[in-house]
């Protein structure tokens, strides 16, 4: 009961990225700008795919949706960090606060991948299947896996968050990242972890892998059709919807994967923060760089919407 106790009470924090405050203002004007660009870049996306009639399609419905969830995703993580940066490291969170942080950034992360599978289902029925798209891809189909990727990105978030944080935690509460990372925080753990970390990888290869077999499956049969089209042009557009979508998929689940299937004898704080960096700031922003850019449709909306301003 003393050991709950203490734990209960505990206060985190986070080590610095420097101890030099320059450095660290610098690390919180580049977080903040990253921010605040994919807060802009995914809400012009949800926003312009809402308003313009012509998107209103399953392909833009899972991207509108894909951008929302970025920006809950990075809004978990961000406010905190950025608190952390301007106080060289002062910032505490409580470990209710940490646990809360941690759900939802596996939630709203293991959303994401199943998304993109999803994503990956659609771009698969459009091309394999154009004359019965309509009526597979229906509206109701479409709520349903979306709703379907939440109820999952909840179902493998809450059993994680809970069992990481029965951990006891004793002097050391430093935590060696930007913000509450499940490896990160079951090295402060004063237990072992062996049990944690196995369920941990169990979660994750799941998590990872069966929607990236999924994506993998669905782009055979994406590339085999693609190549039995006659035109170039033909072959050029269907292979433009998907290339967004690829870079994407590269992106989020490597940066992931390296991340949360590495063995954890091999696992380097240092290492892991600085990947961590990239699929919670810098791949949010690209996402609507890499649809906009390489989406004709998606781009003509955009300068439609701009036009009426």
């Amino acid at each position: 009961m003393e050991g709950i106790n203490k734990t209960s009470k505990i206060q985190f924090f986070f080590r610095p990225f420097s101890t030099h405050p320059e450095v660290q203002m610098v690390i919180f004007v580049a977080f903040l700008v990253m921010y605040l660009t994919s807060l802009s870049g995914n809400g012009t996306i949800a926003g312009i795919v809402q308003a313009n009639h012509s998107l209103h399609t399953p392909m833009y419905f899972f991207l509108a949706n894909l951008a929302v969830l970025e920006i809950f995703y990075t809004s978990s993580i961000a406010p905190l960090a950025l608190a952390n940066l301007l106080s060289m490291g002062k910032t505490s969170v409580s470990i209710t606060g940490c646990g809360t942080q941690m759900f939802f950034f596996v939630f709203l992360g293991g959303a994401d991948c199943v998304l993109l599978a999803v994503m990956a289902y659609d771009r698969f029925i459009a091309i394999c299947y154009p004359l019965r798209y309509t009526l597979i891809m229906s509206w109701s189909l479409c709520v349903q896996l979306v709703a379907g990727s939440l109820v999952l990105g909840f179902m493998l978030s809450l059993p994680l968050t809970i069992l990481i944080f029965h951990l006891p935690f004793c002097n050391n509460n430093e935590i060696y990242h930007f913000y509450c990372d499940m490896p990160a925080v079951m090295r402060l753990a004063c237990a072992d972890t062996h049990v944690h970390e196995t369920a941990l990888y169990v979660i994750s290869f799941i998590v990872l892998s069966i929607p990236l077999s999924l994506i993998s499956i669905s782009y055979v049969f994406i590339v085999a059709a693609i190549l039995r089209i006659q035109s170039a042009e033909g072959r050029h557009r269907a292979f433009s919807t998907c290339s967004s979508h690829i870079i994407v998929v590269l992106l989020q689940y490597g940066c992931t994967s390296f991340i949360y299937l590495s063995p954890s004898s091999s696992y380097s704080p240092e290492m892991g923060r600085m990947v961590s960096v990239v699929y919670t700031f810098i791949t949010p922003i690209l996402n609507p760089l890499i649809y906009s850019m390489r989406n004709k449709e998606l781009k003509e909306a955009l300068k439609k919407t701009l036009r009426k301003f």
